[in-house]
């Protein structure tokens, strides 16, 4: 919680030096200007394909952490795990532990619980409205956009959009948490198609946690049914009743059961990671109830007897012994057998690939581009002396950190004149870091092909005149048998 928070509230107010004219904020999504900054990455508008492709890594790496570990994204880095986890830490700073929270919840209304529901209500509220500012922090220059929020002097949709991200923090993350991650979120839902047997996820060890007891005299297991695990659990659940949609892999009943399992002298991992295709084999039949999936009906005498979190008996049968070790000589596969595995292996190469083309597409990207577009209306224009002439509007862009001139130029099958509006010669200054759009006529002499062919191919060119960096955009110059 604290890297994950840490991450999120300083990351706006980290500086990266661009240059002059140039943001100097590390990470920045400039919706004015048209561009993402991520500390030496500047993504521009026709670049998007960069932040396709980083979203594309994002589900595929999704896909793999999940096949291979379960929900560790929303057990640890789900940002609504974060805030509940920094809700919940700051109820128990005010109201207690658990029992004196459940015993202020059942209490009558009195002065004392009033002042500490207001004072948590208050806390989470200033929560929210941190959580909002930094947020729209990523979207505009932070220290002067923090000095502009306190001072009234910051844009309404400032205002409004931080408002929204308080209410919104305090409902999801105080208020509704674990419905959050169990009616809204479609993740829990799409789980099951990333896991299989192999994969490691927080599981109970039934074999040697049942029966549940604390008799130590060799009729009971490990597990002495403390609730130890439910009361941790975030999302009110029983492990030991077997993986559920609900679960989200937080791990706190590890933590919980292990710390029991220490002060009652048995070894950890009662709960555990653990895969499906971990549980023990059974020596003979009389063992059978005790190494079957959960939710797994055994036999014993002709009667069904089932095995889901408790080891029972039908009625007017004779119990079922159960397994409370390992069988000798057994061994859980080694965990890097439960991470290379077929399915773990195909993400992990579609998202290597995915990451080397784009780190490819960054490093040959050029630092000057154009396009071209052909003025339709009207499509050409016949001069008086009976030249045809094409006009065209092309966007120059210089990715460069100071101002260059570029140079125009075209090539065509026949002889075409090229003419820049404002301008006496084809130079072109363009700004730092800017796209400048430049109107340039073609013109095709009357005795030319080009005056009256349906289409004549050309190619503009430009040229860095310091770098001598060249870049070309094709199009047509379009002649009298157009009509």
């Amino acid at each position: 919680m604290a890297v994950t928070l840490g991450i999120y509230y300083l990351t706006p107010f980290i500086r990266w030096d661009r240059g002059p004219n140039l943001p100097d904020q590390a990470v920045l999504v400039d919706l004015a200007g048209r561009r993402f900054y991520f500390f030496w990455i500047e993504i521009w508008p026709h670049e998007f394909y960069f932040v396709a492709g980083l979203l594309i890594m994002a589900g595929l790496g999704l896909f793999l952490f999940t096949s291979a570990l379960g929900r560790v994204w929303c057990g640890y880095t789900c940002p609504q795990t974060v805030w509940t986890d920094l809700f919940i830490a700051t109820e128990r700073w005010i109201e207690g532990d658990r029992n004196a929270r459940v015993r202020l919840w059942k209490a009558g209304w009195n002065a004392r619980k009033i002042r500490l529901r207001v004072f948590k209500y208050v806390v989470w509220a200033i929560i929210g409205l941190l959580t909002g500012g930094a947020w729209v922090f990523y979207f505009a220059d932070a220290p002067t956009l923090a000095v502009d929020l306190v001072t009234g002097q910051a844009a309404p949709v400032a205002y409004i959009t931080v408002a929204i991200l308080t209410a919104t923090t305090v409902l999801m993350g105080g208020i509704a948490r674990e419905q959050v991650c169990i009616y809204m979120c479609p993740w829990p839902r799409i789980q099951g198609a990333m896991m299989d047997e192999g994969t490691l996820t927080v599981g109970y060890r039934d074999w040697r946690g049942e029966p549940r007891g604390k008799a130590h005299d060799g009729t009971t297991g490990d597990c002495i049914d403390c609730m130890a695990c439910v009361n941790v659990c975030p999302m009110g659940i029983d492990i030991r009743e077997g993986q559920q949609m609900a679960c989200i892999t937080c791990a706190l009943c590890i933590d919980a059961c292990d710390d029991v399992m220490d002060r009652i002298g048995k070894p950890r991992g009662l709960i555990d990671y653990l895969a499906l295709s971990d549980q023990p084999p059974a020596d003979d039949i009389s063992q059978r109830a005790a190494v079957v999936p959960l939710g797994v009906s055994t036999q014993a005498d002709g009667v069904s007897i089932p095995v889901a979190g408790q080891a029972r008996s039908a009625p007017n049968t004779a119990p079922v012994p159960i397994i409370t070790t390992a069988p000798k000589g057994w061994q859980p596969q080694p965990i890097w057998k439960h991470v290379l595995r077929p399915r773990t292996i195909v993400y992990t190469v579609l998202w290597a690939a995915i990451g080397v083309g784009l780190l490819f597409a960054l490093f040959i990207r050029p630092e000057i581009d154009m396009t071209v577009a052909a003025v339709r209306n009207p499509q050409f224009v016949v001069l008086s002396d009976g030249s045809v002439r094409n006009a065209y509007d092309i966007r120059l862009r210089n990715k460069h950190g100071e101002e260059r001139a570029f140079h125009l130029s075209l090539t065509a099958d026949d002889t075409l004149r090229i003419s820049l509006e404002g301008r006496t010669d084809l130079t072109v200054p363009v700004p730092a870091d800017a796209t400048f759009r430049q109107r340039v006529y073609v013109t095709a002499r009357p005795g030319d092909a080009a005056a009256f062919a349906d289409r004549t191919d050309l190619r503009f060119w430009i040229e860095d005149i310091v770098s001598g960096e060249r870049a070309h955009a094709d199009t047509h110059f379009f002649g009298r048998d157009m009509q």
